[in-house]
């Protein structure tokens, strides 16, 4: 989808061609889109098409007047009652004339600026916009974090009852997830110490103090997204342990229980098989029941045995 932005008297507007001081956003673009994009603003292809690949890294390029920014930012999608965490790469194309942000999905930080959202940006200040895309990108991260950690307690909360895989398995989701956040913060973090001291993209007296912050945000989102990911790490540690020693003691219980009801079936065999019986017990009224009350017996004597021993 291709879109067109302008700041016109402080109010951010749709157009449909391109001119000086226009913002191109282009989210899932079709072939006609790329190519359009390409031949009328002279765009190089692969800058164009470096973030369709979810593979590309974090990195940035220039070549005359055309500058790349690829940063990893945080997208959400839904399973079931969990939502899943990835990341993609979004493409910030600087121009002489206008700024192209280009993504595979549809996301927030996007999102944000297109709905008006985010207040104080004009599409004709450029750098300072970059750097207030890669602000919003950074605060998005620490968002999503504070909702993984919410679903990551709301998920132990439901292991403390259930003990089953499933909960297990919803938070590998989660550390899953944690782990693409920390990765790609990182690569992020290059990208924002290489601008910094690139002097040639800060233009403005307010530009430093901006990518100083976001450099701060991001700072702070890799030491949460590592406070986070060693908590789950260790909590589904305690719970795989706790839940192999519930099973441990079941079995133990299971294994008590064939061994008292092993007694009786050992002394029905004896009498059960074809050898003489003690004299007189062959001709006794009460044979069976009192073969019955010490099979019984035994296994009484065996069950007490085993539960001094704390087997069951």
């Amino acid at each position: 989808m291709l879109s067109i932005y302008k700041t016109i008297n402080d109010e951010l507007t749709s157009l449909d061609n391109f001119e000086e001081g226009v913002w191109i956003s282009l989210v899932n673009p079709d072939e006609e889109e790329l190519q359009r994009v390409g031949r009328q603003l002279n765009i190089d292809n692969e800058y164009l098409r470096a973030a369709l690949d979810e593979e590309e890294r974090a990195r940035i390029e220039h070549d005359n007047d055309q500058f790349l920014i690829l940063v990893d930012i945080p997208v959400i999608d839904s399973d079931g009652n969990t939502n899943l965490y990835s990341t993609i790469p979004l493409g910030i194309i600087l121009l002489k004339d206008a700024i192209l942000t280009i993504c595979l999905k549809e996301n927030t930080v996007i999102k944000d600026f297109e709905k008006k959202r985010v207040k104080s940006f004009l599409t004709h200040f450029k750098t300072r916009f970059v750097f207030q895309i890669l602000y919003r990108n950074s605060a998005q991260y620490l968002q999503y974090l504070k909702f993984i950690d919410k679903a990551s307690s709301r998920i132990e909360n439901e292991l403390h009852k259930s003990m089953k895989n499933k909960e297990l398995i919803q938070l590998l989701k989660l550390e899953k997830s944690l782990v693409y956040f920390s990765t790609s913060l990182k690569s992020n973090e290059i990208v924002l110490e290489k601008l910094l001291k690139h002097d040639g993209i800060k233009k403005y007296p307010d530009d430093t103090d901006l990518l100083e912050d976001v450099i701060i945000e991001n700072k702070q989102a890799i030491e949460m997204a590592n406070i986070y990911s060693s908590i789950l790490t260790g909590v589904m540690g305690a719970y795989a342990s706790v839940i192999s020693n519930n099973v441990s003691i079941v079995m133990k219980f299971l294994a008590s229980i064939t061994i008292v009801m092993a007694i009786p079936t050992m002394v029905a065999s004896f009498f059960g098989m074809n050898v003489p019986v003690p004299a007189g017990l062959g001709d006794f009224r009460f044979a069976f029941l009192l073969i019955l009350g010490v099979a019984v017996l035994l296994s009484g004597i065996s069950a007490i045995i085993l539960a001094r021993k704390k087997m069951f």
